[in-house]
């Protein structure tokens, strides 16, 4: 079944054909018919099968049918979510969804100035797209009215309860029309979490799982090789430099990290950016946007992002450090291998690492296929590091940048 063929406005249509879109993957079949009429949905599914338009086309389809037929003012549906780079992509992938409709949608995230929200908010919206911090402080200021909201969206909705969104989305909930609509969306979801999940919607609930056995989307092929923790930067540099016109994002464990990775490319000739918590919001929407447009083909991460990031044409994801949270590992390597497109993640694991490999492959209960490196070919990488690159200046980089830091946590 095609696009083409559903009962949703034609505008909606003419808007998925121009993004290249032509037919559902199996999350968006499964869950929009439900949501058209007006189900609840908990949906878990791979990263990067397609969760927001699963929930994006029928949310707004039924608004822009509900405008069209009555004359209708205030917000109609809040998607809640857990970090500001979700909030910005999942409002671009909406705004993009609903031109030549009669339906708006504003984001709203802490980190930056509210006023811009604000006037945006007054200027009369459908669709709430929200952090629950900002959103709070937006609905004690009375900028927001969320009592006659139809549908909440719980978007990466595990990461949600994870970090203590429970009672911000029981809070919201006592707020809302008694009658709405719960669509609760995930990636992944362990034990612990599933009967919160299962708290948020209707017994009669459509409950949704793609691969259960498999968290890894079919569509990404994924790797380990073995190297020690020092030497790590030359098999990045020589994986970059065999791939020059390939789009990577390198996920590491630290900001510190972050910043150490991008100077020993620079050193080397190679343009990266990094992308973390330290960083201000306008500093991580420009580093986004540049990475989006092409600017720097290298993005450095931490797992802050690992949840933000949806550019399909994402060819590797490289897991410098292994993460210390199995779950970060399936979030990580759904940043490649988006919809239909083919994507590969290998991951550099040293000795010290090896028990958190072991915790991945648990979690996924098979072993990741290994890249074999011979002593004569990682001899040769190792060698190859210039002089002016050596293990001393990566740790006093590290120390003028942790010295900043702390000036700059004072003043």
């Amino acid at each position: 079944m095609k696009f083409d063929q559903y009962h949703i406005s034609e505008d909606i249509k003419i808007n998925l054909t121009g993004l290249g879109f032509k037919k559902p993957t199996d999350i968006q079949y499964k869950s929009i018919p439900s949501i058209l009429k007006g189900e609840d949905v908990l949906a878990i599914a791979q990263t990067g099968t397609g969760k927001t338009l699963a929930f994006a086309i029928p949310v707004i389809d039924k608004i822009h049918r509900y405008k069209t037929s009555k004359r209708s003012t205030g917000i109609k549906c809040l998607v809640m979510v857990p970090t500001r780079e979700l909030a910005l992509q999942i409002g671009d992938v909406f705004n993009r969804l609903s031109r030549h409709t009669k339906v708006k949608t504003v984001v709203v995230y802490g980190g930056v100035e509210q006023h811009a929200q604000i006037q945006k908010l007054q200027a009369g919206i459908d669709i709430l797209i929200a952090t629950p911090g900002r959103m709070f402080d937006l609905i004690h200021q009375r900028h927001i009215d969320i009592r006659g909201i139809h549908t909440l969206v719980l978007d990466e909705a595990d990461r949600m309860l994870e970090k203590g969104f429970i009672k911000d989305i029981q809070c919201v909930k006592k707020i809302l029309a008694h009658r709405h609509q719960t669509l609760f969306f995930s990636a992944t979801i362990n034990k612990e979490i599933k009967q919160l999940a299962y708290s948020q919607v209707k017994s009669t609930a459509i409950r949704i799982q793609i691969s259960p056995d498999d968290p890894v989307s079919k569509n990404v092929s994924h790797y380990v090789m073995f190297v020690e923790m020092d030497d790590k930067r030359f098999f990045l540099e020589r994986f970059i430099n065999e791939h020059p016109d390939s789009r990577l994002i390198v996920f590491v464990r630290t900001r510190v990290r972050a910043e150490r990775v991008v100077k020993a490319m620079e050193r080397s000739g190679i343009k990266a950016s990094a992308i973390h918590g330290e960083k201000e919001q306008a500093q991580r929407t420009l580093v986004m946007e540049g990475f989006k447009k092409g600017e720097s083909n290298i993005l450095i991460a931490t797992d802050v992002s690992a949840r933000g990031i949806d550019i399909p044409d994402v060819h590797f994801v490289i897991n410098y450090d292994i993460p210390d949270d199995p779950e970060n590992y399936v979030h990580r390597i759904g940043r490649t291998g988006r919809g239909f497109n083919k994507g590969d993640a290998i991951s550099f694991c040293s000795r010290e690492e090896k028990e958190k490999l072991d915790a991945i492959q648990k979690l996924l209960n098979k072993p990741i296929e290994e890249i074999t490196i011979s002593k004569k070919e990682y001899s040769m990488t190792i060698d190859s590091l210039p002089d002016n690159a050596s293990i001393e200046d990566l740790i006093r980089e590290q120390e003028e940048w942790e010295k900043k830091k702390k000036k700059k946590k004072k003043s």
